[in-house]
């Protein structure tokens, strides 16, 4: 078997992923806890104050787990490589995947980076091929900037081979 690519993410990323977490943790929180509350508060009832607290016990519970937990695994788990003929992206804690993407399949490469990688100065690199996009998350924007250039060159050249 192939050995794991060789770069890692920027680890800065750890706390966009720790951010967007919980975000949107909180968002599914609110959406459970204050229908309950309120329905609580109309009609008092000891079923619901249970469920009140099983939303609160598993928001804390998702809360430490995708905050403090998972990141770090996340992080080292996550690496990717660049060469002249593809793209090796590997990934994942418990369901791992490795993708090796040619770049004679490649159509497109760019950058993304929304408000938070902004904040952090990172961003990300999508590949896309007929099959679907790979996107490499957290880099540092002028290494994204340059992977992306670097992709792009290495595709155009494939398909001049052809």
């Amino acid at each position: 078997m192939r050995e794991l690519p060789s770069q890692q993410l920027n680890p800065k990323i750890k706390n966009v992923w720790r951010i967007n977490d919980a975000i949107w943790i909180t968002i599914v929180f609110l959406c459970c806890f204050v229908p309950c509350a309120i329905a609580q508060a109309i009609a008092p009832s000891s079923w619901l104050l249970v469920a009140l607290a099983v939303i609160a016990a598993l928001y804390l519970l998702a809360l430490a787990l995708f905050l403090a937990i998972l990141p770090p695994i996340r992080y080292a788990r996550w690496r990717y490589e660049l060469s002249a003929d593809y793209l090796d992206i590997a990934r994942g804690i418990v369901w791992r995947k490795r993708f090796i993407v040619p770049f004679i399949r490649v159509q497109n490469t760019d950058t993304r980076q929304g408000p938070i990688m902004r904040a952090f100065g990172l961003s990300s690199v999508t590949v896309a091929t007929a099959a679907g996009e790979h996107e490499i998350p957290g880099l540092e924007t002028s290494v994204a900037e340059e992977l992306r250039d670097r992709a792009a060159e290495f595709a155009r050249i494939a398909q001049e081979d052809v």
